[in-house]
């Protein structure tokens, strides 16, 4: 089955539309009721607390934190060893007028951490402030012979130690206005990204190296939001800024070794809706888009460029609907489609091949695609404790200049919700999926480079069969059980070269306990397993290897809070988490061997106490532990290799503590 969007279905797209995944949807509950004639102040509540002036609790934090590994401040929220203190808030403003404000810190003061403020009067504006710092640890004693400064990389006569680590530091503010039917809005982002991560240059030998980053990213959103009885609609613009603060990398000896990542923006036009009639909602989305990229490029015999002058527009629609034919009956359905349409430069260039310079010129070809999509469902209620929902999905790729032009995907699903019995809640999920499509051949720029007997597995015909169970039971008022379990099997019957079969299963358990008034408890554990299966040809011909792929996944986690201790004064609790994966992969050629496997683990613990010194004071003591393991077969030492130079064995294998003495008043 193929279909097209024309110019009226996508008119009937902008008419009836909706704008992006972050419009509001149409509001029909009791808090859009007419009140106008009511009159609210001969209704009061008589037990409710007075609430104007300020509320809420701020908190300092004085902790010490015992480790040797950076890595241990992905759990900190900070790598530095030693003492170090933060804020943590969440306070509250508001009074008879209408203004109202809300405060809220966390962590402040750390390498991970996030502040907030929104104030404003109820229906009429709204200002918005945030900040948020995200630290990632990689290393903090790889290994390095170059050294960066100003664009150019220094090679070091000794092997020096580097931290790998990235820093984002985010500030966002926006301000919203509206009456009754109107809301405007305008948002404006920053970040500054900063810090080290792990490449490799070939000069002429292969070199690992840490790589500087400084970037930073400006985002700003504004639009118009408008509502009626039965409809609502919004109108968007949205524009992205990204400029890299670090050029070109260069050798004392060699320039341009290192290409940066260029600078580039990004606009969207956006246009949304929704409209009630009856029981029927219709929505629709319409959006056209556009990403620049011009930055200068690296020069380089038979390249005609100075500048790539790069474009690439988008445009994106969908159209949806939902009726309520009866008390029992439900029917949607929705179509969907998506084009990026490159517009960039088509130059001729010199042809390089494995062996040489054919002498050929091609042109560079713009990769565009072109996706439609098709979702239609119908939900009917046998009885209330049943529940029966079905679907088709269809999906239809198009790609330039690829190795398969045309994918179509089709999926049908099926859902059962079952409560008949007390207290439990039983669904059921069965999904089967198959994808096909046109002639599968090896693009014609790499044909003499690929086998044409591989297929790439998101382009290769593919069958899949899926299965998922959800249970809930709560037998008595203190417990509470959900169990969750899924398999999926993804067959490549038509490859010979490339992932044949892949299978993926597991399940979570979560158990929540109240015992009695003062002690509950949880527990919680999960496993995967994900299996898949590889061929391979060493001789550029039919398989003649093969790879089984085993990977492991389990997360066990449990949990307690003990409360009304010493005059309900004193609250203690605990939190255990346990993490393990691994990844063994196999290799059949003439005799099986393992290629190498990764193995990590992570055992967490955090035990906290809180004492009430008096109604507004409190005092909190937290000891917090980490024990990290990972060991990967890749993280080799520097000169392992004869001629290749990395960062050293970067594994790690620590035990980590931080104790936490935390002072909270609570305003009353």
């Amino acid at each position: 089955m193929r279909f097209k969007l024309n110019l009226i279905t996508l008119s009937f797209l902008a008419i009836s539309s909706v704008v992006t995944a972050s419009a509001m949807a149409a509001d029909f509950g009791v808090n859009k009721a007419n009140t106008s004639t009511v009159k609210q102040d001969k209704f009061q509540c008589k037990r409710c607390p007075k609430v104007d002036g300020y509320s809420g609790t701020i908190g300092v934090n004085a902790a010490y934190i015992n480790s040797d590994d950076i890595h241990s401040g992905n759990a900190f929220g900070t790598d530095k060893d030693g003492a170090n203190a933060s804020v943590d808030a969440d306070l509250k403003y508001q009074n008879d007028a209408g203004y109202k404000a809300l405060f809220q810190a966390h962590r402040l003061g750390l390498d991970n951490s996030f502040a907030h403020l929104t104030a404003g009067k109820s229906g009429l504006y709204t200002v918005t402030a945030d900040y948020q710092r995200l630290t990632s640890y990689q290393s903090g004693d790889a290994f390095s012979q170059l050294w960066y400064k100003d664009d150019l990389l220094t090679p070091s006569v000794h092997t020096q130690t580097q931290q790998l680590s990235l820093q984002r530091n985010q500030a966002g503010l926006g301000l919203s206005y509206g009456r009754d039917f109107y809301k405007a809005y305008v948002r404006y982002d920053h970040e500054q990204k900063t810090g080290n991560i792990s490449s490799s240059i070939v000069t002429p030998r292969p070199v690992n190296f840490g790589q500087p980053v400084d970037a930073n990213t400006d985002n700003l959103t504004a639009g118009l939001s408008l509502s009626g009885e039965h409809w609502v609609t919004d109108l968007n613009y949205f524009v992205s800024q990204y400029q890299n603060d670090i050029g070109a990398l260069s050798l004392p000896y060699l320039y341009d070794v290192f290409a940066a990542t260029p600078d580039n923006q990004a606009h969207r036009l956006s246009l949304s809706g929704q409209y009630q009639i009856g029981r029927t909602v219709i929505s629709g989305r319409l959006a056209s888009g556009k990403m620049i990229q011009d930055d200068a490029l690296i020069q380089m015999p038979g390249n005609p460029l100075q500048n790539w002058d790069g474009e690439v527009k988008t445009l994106d629609g969908k159209f949806a609907v939902t009726s309520l034919v009866s008390n029992k009956f439900r029917l949607g359905g929705s179509v969907d489609y998506s084009k990026r349409d490159n517009k960039g430069s088509i130059w001729e260039f010199a042809q390089f091949e494995v062996n040489g310079i054919t002498g050929a010129f091609k042109q560079n070809v713009p990769l565009d695609t072109e996706r439609r999509g098709l979702k239609v469902n119908a939900s009917y209620r046998l009885s209330s404790d049943y529940r029966l929902q079905a679907g088709y999905d269809r999906k239809e790729m198009e790609r330039s200049y690829g190795d398969r032009e045309q994918t179509n995907d089709n999926a049908l699903w099926a859902k059962l919700n079952i409560q008949a019995l007390d207290n439990l809640k039983l669904k059921l999920k069965a999904t089967l999926d198959n994808r096909d499509g046109s002639e599968y051949q090896t693009n014609a720029l790499t044909s003499s480079e690929t086998n044409p007997l591989l297929r790439k597995y998101y382009l290769a015909d593919r069958e899949r069969t899926a299965f998922e169970a959800k249970f809930n039971h709560t037998p008595t008022s203190w417990l509470s059980l959900d169990l969750s379990a899924r398999y999926a099997n993804d067959d490549y019957n038509q490859t010979q070269i490339g992932l044949t079969e892949s299978e993926d299963y597991g399940y979570d358990i979560n158990l929540g306990l109240q015992l009695n008034q003062h002690l509950s408890a949880y527990a919680f554990g999960g496993q995967q397993w994900i299996k898949s299966n590889q061929a391979g040809s060493q001789g550029f011909s039919t398989a003649d290897w093969y790879a089984d792929i085993e990977d492991d996944f389990i997360n066990l986690g449990a949990g307690f809070n003990y409360s009304g201790l010493m005059q309900n004064k004193l609250s203690l609790g605990g939190d255990y988490l346990f993490a393990n994966s691994s990844s063994d992969t196999s290799v059949t050629y003439n005799v099986t061997a393992p290629l190498g496997d990764y193995y990590s683990f992570n055992h967490s613990l955090q035990l906290h106490a809180n004492y009430a010194l008096s109604e507004e004071m409190a005092l909190k003591l937290a000891y917090q532990y980490e024990r990290y393991y990972d060991t990967d077969y890749a993280q080799i030492d520097v000169d392992t290799v004869p001629g290749l130079t990395t960062l050293g064995d970067l594994n790690h294998n620590y035990n980590a503590h931080q104790v936490m003495l935390s002072f909270s008043y609570q305003l009353r």
